[in-house]
């Protein structure tokens, strides 16, 4: 006899190549995103900026992509990382042409507006991880969102491409050329991405779906920890070069800090995915505290500003490092600790959070520069003291996917 309820297991066949194309549509966004910052010095020996300024143009896009996230991760729960992923990257096409503008004319103020709507690339990473999370099993779910967030190496493209580009080509052929990229992975997502098998489209309207993401308590843990692990990266992606010049002006040029950068940026992104791999078998608690304390003493190596060379190189590239497996950690986290119709929607809120984390650091940065002392100390200091605070805070946390794996033993 025939039963009644066959099996309807999902064919998740073919996940692994989505999530690549994910990820190269993440890569895209962040270098659009991140596009200010390498060329942070043209701006300010142009427009006459002081450190203040400089702080608020670097912020302004991390801020706006950061608070974008929460409608963005909720709008993917609704309509798919296909619609999604293709709006972001078409949207964030009249920011990327705004900046070439600023940057021509010179003007600060219509900067800090195209930074304001370059904040829409920022978003792109709360459609990919409930994209990518529908495409493999709870169990390798942390293995797919660090694949996935391997697209954070746009951060580096930027760092590194930008400013060669707008040397060897000039200032505004570079942004027509992030332009064209931008377009020809809209078209790509648009004809090849597909939705899992797996995923099902809520219709539960945004602004409750988001409150009912508020009212979980894992939202606001991992929020907490996304916000030094991913923010840290980001402050210290916008951040590094201005920091580089600053302490090492007669060591490293623009052109070395990028490289500096982007190395700092490629440590993170490929530490990530083997922090979802190893979140998935020693338990995400684990690795984010190990993340946290890694974070912490190199943020206090760090504000000891030792001589340039192979060991500050170092320690920043152990930082970058800590933060990634930090970052898959967290998100390896949120997979098992959230219903499944809610991914999305948390997902956003976390992200969200991690993009603050990254907010503010630059803004105090700026604010705590000691001038008579070329010295970044007390914004270290502070680093180190929220870092230990995520720690303890992260102790105290249960993990609730070694909780369900000894309930099942």
């Amino acid at each position: 006899m025939t039963s009644p309820h066959p099996n309807t297991t999902p064919d998740l066949r073919g996940g692994l190549g989505q999530v690549l194309l994910a990820t190269l549509a993440s890569t895209t966004g962040f270098w659009a995103w991140m596009c200010i910052a390498p060329l942070q010095n043209v701006y300010a020996e142009k427009m006459g900026l002081d450190q203040g300024q400089i702080s608020l143009m670097l912020a302004t896009p991390v801020l706006v992509g950061s608070l974008g996230r929460v409608v963005v991760g909720a709008l993917t729960d609704r309509f798919g990382g296909r619609r999604m992923f293709t709006a972001v990257l078409l949207g964030s096409i009249p920011a990327v042409l705004l900046v070439a503008l600023a940057g021509q004319t010179g003007s600060f103020w219509l900067l800090m507006v195209a930074g304001f709507l370059l904040g829409v690339a920022g978003t792109i990473f709360a459609v990919g991880v409930p994209f990518s999370s529908a495409w493999f099993p709870p169990e390798r779910r942390g293995f797919a969102n660090g694949v996935f967030g391997m697209g954070m190496i746009g951060t580096a493209v930027s760092a590194f491409a930008t400013p060669r580009l707008a040397k060897a080509i000039g200032y505004l052929p570079t942004h027509l050329l992030i332009v064209g990229v931008l377009l020809v992975v809209a078209v790509l997502i648009w004809f090849f991405l597909r939705e899992s098998p797996a995923w099902k489209p809520s219709s539960q309207p945004l602004v409750p779906k988001v409150a009912g993401a508020l009212r979980l308590a894992v939202t606001w843990q991992m929020s907490f920890l996304y916000a030094i692990v991913f923010g840290g990266f980001v402050a210290f992606s916008t951040y590094l070069p201005k920091y580089l010049l600053t302490i090492y002006p007669d060591q490293i040029d623009a052109v070395g800090a990028g490289t500096r950068t982007a190395l700092f940026a490629a440590a993170a992104v490929l530490a990530r995915p083997i922090g979802g791999v190893l979140a998935d078998r020693f338990g995400p608690k684990v690795i984010s505290l190990l993340s946290l304390a890694g974070i912490v003493a190199c943020a206090y190596l760090v504000g000891q500003q030792p001589p340039e060379g192979v060991l500050t190189g170092a320690i920043f590239l152990l930082m970058a490092a800590a933060m990634g497996l930090g970052m898959g950690a967290v998100f390896a986290w949120i997979g098992p600790s959230t219903p499944p119709d809610k991914v999305g929607a948390v997902t956003g809120v976390v992200a969200a959070a991690g993009g603050l984390g990254g907010y503010f650091p630059p803004l105090v940065m700026g604010a705590t520069y000691d001038s008579a002392t070329n010295s970044y100390a007390l914004g270290l200091w502070l680093l180190v003291l929220v870092g230990a605070g995520a720690l303890v805070v992260g102790g105290m946390l249960a993990d609730k996917r070694a909780g369900a794996r000894a309930d099942k033993k």
